[in-house]
């Protein structure tokens, strides 16, 4: 079984970093607004990035891994 990370940019411009072992369904979901939280209402979004892994453990990592990545900040 093969573990995805990915990387979705919402309709606000700002990114979505998660793990799964089903891409297809994952993404169908936040589409959808299945998954509340962070992408509930920033949708529709587009899926970015995406690498599979031979372990969830592996997926995770890279997910937080690019969720400490930092973010350029808007300077008036």
């Amino acid at each position: 079984m093969a573990f995805h990370a990915y990387l979705l940019r919402c309709n606000d411009s700002s990114f979505y970093a998660g793990h799964t072992d089903d891409l297809e369904i994952r993404v169908a979901q936040h589409q959808q607004g299945l998954i509340g939280g962070y992408t509930a209402m920033r949708r529709p979004m587009v899926l970015v990035w995406t690498e599979n892994f031979g372990t969830r453990e592996e997926a995770l990592a890279a997910e937080r891994r690019i969720k400490g990545w930092s973010r350029p900040r808007n300077r008036p």
